[in-house]
């Protein structure tokens, strides 16, 4: 289905970056990764699939370091057909409390990175009048929690910006969605397990279903396979009219 494309999946050297990454390998795209993880690790898993991988270590915090991977990646395979903004930092405080930096960090990673990527992407997209860009924002772009105000404040921005890239190319073959996924059993989220567990005196799986049950009602995780082949439906002919979605994929959260 996407033999020719090729697919920048930012953050992708684990969890639902490379979940993603490798979906849409799988149906034939090229991939450029982006990270800090195992980088060796997540380039060999996508070799095996078959296609042409790169890699560029950008720091999504910074303007000069993105528009250089928009650069390589334009350098490497043409241009980038489907760009999946997926890059993102958290930090739990109080409003009060929050260190200024953090909040400026979250919000340059997990908002503004996306709009330098999407500004810099979109020309080529349009010319070509075929683009996917695919913003994962969380359930927390559609609903808050206590002591997430950056990360909630930077994922609400992200669905608006959504909206208004969707708007902007309309009349195109280009559209722009957003992903909403509630609990992902990804690196970052087992940390908070692992937090919950000592705090509380749990085991793993104890401390699992209590993050669960305090917000997700379907008491299961969301799997980075699962949003992959909701990416790969984004991409298909079959939504080429779905344009300015925030599309959640959370086990009921936002529906209370």
């Amino acid at each position: 289905m996407l033999q020719g494309k090729t697919a920048l999946v930012t953050g992708s050297t684990s969890g639902i970056g490379l979940g993603l990454a490798k979906a849409l390998a799988r149906q034939g795209a090229n991939i450029v990764l982006n990270g800090f993880g195992d980088i060796d690790g997540a380039r060999a898993e996508l070799l095996a699939i078959g296609v042409q991988v790169a890699y560029h270590g950008a720091d999504m915090g910074r303007m000069a370091d993105i528009e250089d991977l928009m650069k390589y990646s334009a350098a490497q395979f043409g241009r980038v057909d489907i760009l999946v903004n997926n890059a993102g930092i958290q930090h739990v405080d109080d409003v009060q409390d929050f260190p200024p930096a953090r909040w400026d960090a979250v919000i340059a990673i997990n908002l503004t990175s996306a709009f330098h990527t999407a500004r810099l992407a979109l020309p080529a997209m349009r010319s070509a009048n075929w683009g996917r860009i695919i913003n994962l924002a969380s359930v927390h772009g559609l609903v808050g929690s206590a002591g997430k105000s950056a990360y909630v404040a930077a994922k609400h921005g992200l669905v608006g910006l959504t909206k208004v890239i969707a708007l902007e190319n309309a009349t195109t073959g280009v559209t722009c969605n957003a992903i909403c996924p509630g609990w992902v059993l990804t690196p970052l989220v087992q940390q908070q397990v692992d937090a919950k567990a000592v705090q509380h005196g749990l085991s793993n799986e104890q401390a699992k279903q209590q993050l669960l049950r305090e917000k997700e009602p379907s008491m299961q995780f969301t799997t980075p396979e699962e949003l992959g082949e909701l990416a790969l439906f984004l991409c298909s002919p079959a939504a080429n009219n779905v344009r300015g979605v925030a599309w959640n994929m959370d086990g009921g959260w936002a529906a209370q």
